[in-house]
């Protein structure tokens, strides 16, 4: 099973860190065509503000995760997920 590296960036601005990892893959468990993970959130054990995925142990579940918890929302596609992920955190502490 094959994968090519689209984005993994890491950015940090003291305890504040945005991850965007993006892989195109052929894997089976992700029928969008995408493992990703976009993360923003604190390194200092204050956890999560806003993260994306799409969990592998059910395939084609995406996920949006907040402090308030974790749902289940629609695949928009890889580059519209991103874009809304980059405007959320724009607003975000």
């Amino acid at each position: 099973m094959g994968h090519e590296v689209i984005e993994d960036v890491e950015d940090r601005d003291g305890n504040l860190v945005v991850r965007r990892k993006i892989y195109r893959t052929d894997d089976s468990k992700f029928p969008s065509g995408y493992r990703y993970a976009l993360h923003y959130g604190y390194t200092d054990g204050r956890g999560t503000i806003l993260r994306y995925d799409n969990e592998n142990r059910t395939p084609g579940r995406h996920e949006r995760h907040t402090p308030d918890g974790i749902e289940e929302i629609e695949f928009p596609g890889m580059l519209a997920l991103r874009d809304r992920f980059t405007t959320e955190i724009e607003d975000l502490p």
